[in-house]
């Protein structure tokens, strides 16, 4: 049991904390990180999701430490992008995991987003379980390298 969590928004004190917690998980799945290009909205939070209408939340675990992470970054008036949901494996299997991608759900909405899209890679299973499980249907478009998945969300209440 990891003791009681704290869930917060992002700022870019938290960069390097976030790197780690991303770039482990990463490394964990052989995925490779890319600073430079696809990871490179985790060193400016603030300028990648904050100033642009998004959202970036942070997992503390009772001692302070990120262990969890997860971000809106809006590509357009319409359409927010899921990013950055990533878990330590102490936090995993808790259902925290629901109940966050519930609240970004919620957040996009309440942000006026109609659409909510995602990448992610085929060998993150359990992710891919949580997406499918809240309505997240497969869509034929990829941009980014190490991703070759994307799904889709309908939030417009339509």
């Amino acid at each position: 049991m990891i003791g009681k969590i704290v869930e917060r928004k992002a700022t870019n004190k938290d960069a390097a904390e976030i790197q780690r917690v991303v770039l482990n998980v990463l490394e964990e799945y052989g995925l490779k990180p890319d600073l430079e290009g696809t990871d490179r909205d985790i060193t400016d939070i603030e300028a990648h999701y904050l100033n642009r209408g998004g959202v970036f939340e942070v997992i503390e675990d009772p001692n302070g430490s990120i262990i969890g992470t997860v971000g809106l970054f809006p590509i357009d008036s319409e359409t927010v992008e899921l990013r950055k949901m990533y878990f330590l494996k102490e936090l995993r299997g808790k259902g925290v995991g629901k109940k966050l991608l519930s609240r970004m759900i919620e957040t996009a909405k309440n942000l006026g987003f109609k659409t909510i899209s995602l990448e992610t890679a085929s060998v993150l299973k359990e992710a891919i379980g949580l997406y499918e499980k809240f309505g997240f249907a497969k869509i034929n478009e990829n941009h980014t390298p190490r991703c070759d998945v994307a799904y889709k969300l309908d939030i417009s209440g339509k």
